[in-house]
């Protein structure tokens, strides 16, 4: 769907907000009276990130251009990525992500923007990605010590890698600054019939005090996306 398009159906549906935009198209989303709820363009691509030493240089060029971009525009989430393991020990991969993040979270911090790294699952949609359990990401988050640095808590992609998603919310919540739903498995829509209880979920995400978003994600399967789109808000609403 065409992102003016797009834009319409969400305001009319009563929602506010889009995920994974660019700066292109953030002039339509503003039009409309829609936020950009997590930016997107700085990224090489979800294989290639912070983990690995040897793509550092560029990311911190682009990422300290595209802070500028959020902040400039009013936004205020940017995500990243750990990228692949590519043969590395995890814990070698996250002291090299807390090394490049680093050179980008003093300029993150000034200019009011968080980063915000995506837990991903590596068993069935991408397979070798580094930053695919809680306790990875929650450490990395530790590690720096930032508020201006959460991860984004894909309930779909941590059902698949380890489950345990409400006393994992609740556990961890600190860190946990954006979420998506998809249903499992198939990562199509949420309602019953897949695995997932998303009413039980929100209200627990509700309980930690959240006040960001929870985006919808999903692969739309049935003939009416948009009927779709507006049953998983109502799931979603409690």
């Amino acid at each position: 769907m065409p992102i003016d398009a797009l834009c319409r159906t969400v305001r009319q549906i009563g929602f506010a907000a889009i995920d994974l935009v660019g700066p292109d198209d953030w002039p339509v989303l503003k039009a409309h009276g829609v936020d950009s709820s997590m930016c997107n363009g700085a990224e090489l691509g979800l294989e290639k990130g912070f983990a690995d030493t040897r793509f550092h240089d560029e990311l911190v060029a682009r990422y300290t251009r595209h802070i500028d971009l959020v902040a400039d525009a009013g936004y205020r989430n940017l995500i990243c990525f750990s990228g692949n393991r590519a043969g590395m020990d995890p814990d070698e991969g996250m002291a090299n992500a807390a090394a490049g993040l680093k050179r980008i979270l003093g300029h993150a911090e000034k200019r009011g923007v968080r980063l915000v790294m995506e837990l991903l699952n590596s068993r069935v949609d991408h397979p070798d990605y580094l930053c695919d359990r809680s306790a990875w990401g929650v450490a990395l988050c530790e590690m720096l010590g930032s508020d201006h640095f959460g991860l984004l808590y894909d309930i779909y992609h941590m059902q698949i890698m380890e489950g345990d998603i409400i006393a994992t919310i609740r556990r961890h919540h600190r860190w946990f600054v954006h979420y998506h739903t998809a249903g499992v498995p198939g990562r199509h829509e949420i309602g019953p019939d897949q695995e997932l209880n998303y009413p039980a979920i929100c209200r627990a995400i509700r309980d930690t005090g959240f006040d960001g978003y929870i985006a919808q994600e999903f692969m739309p399967s049935a003939p009416d996306p948009v009927a779709s789109l507006r049953e998983a808000i109502g799931l979603c609403d409690v």
